[in-house]
């Protein structure tokens, strides 16, 4: 099975990925960003699909075909999302139809989107968590693989909170990996 990992940052799941002997042989980002470091430091092949845009001319359906081509040129069969910054659109669920993962900061359906931890604490819920969910073009709203639930405690900030979720998050997506890795790709819901 061939996995591409898609990321924007710090390459802390991308890590986790590696260090848990997962079988990536492509790195796909849309910027400069340590996961690419951490990338190249382990041999693995980069492709950096630059966005040239972060405003209203930013063409998503164009930039789409480019990260779904790099993808189809490396003849990958799994995608793992892994903090990927650029949200894509219809060609790619086209051509990697129920093969795109994605992780999640909060118990989905529940607080889908960029702010899941601060509309977790904003809203008082006493028990948040992450998921790991099949991707589609509904963003945060895919099928639901595996989920781990984790206490907010009373002094919990933004970013105590987040960095406890990523814990957990980092090995849930693993051990999610693995699963679908030893059963040849079959993608089975509430693993």
């Amino acid at each position: 099975m061939r996995i591409a990992v898609l990321a924007s940052g710090s390459g802390t799941i991308l890590q986790a990925m590696i260090e848990a002997s997962i079988p990536i042989q492509l790195v796909v980002t849309d910027r400069e960003c340590t996961a690419e470091k951490i990338a190249t430091h382990n041999n693995i092949t980069l492709v950096r699909v630059e966005r040239n845009s972060y405003g209203k001319d930013f063409d998503r359906d164009t930039y789409t075909c480019e990260v779904r081509d790099a993808l189809i040129g490396n003849e990958i069969d799994l995608i793992a999302m892994a903090g990927f910054g650029t949200i894509l659109n219809k060609p790619i669920y086209d051509d990697f139809f129920n093969r795109i993962l994605n992780t999640h900061p909060s118990l989905l359906p529940s607080f889908p989107g960029w702010h899941a931890v601060e509309d977790a604490l904003e809203y008082g819920v006493k028990v948040t968590g992450c998921t790991v969910h099949i991707a589609t073009e509904e963003v945060d709203a895919g099928p639901i693989l595996a989920q781990e639930p984790i206490p907010v405690l009373k002094d919990d900030t933004k970013e105590t909170l987040h960095e406890r979720i990523k814990k957990v998050e980092r090995q849930l997506y693993v051990d999610t990996l693995n699963k679908i890795i030893a059963t040849n790709g079959q993608i089975e819901r509430d693993q």
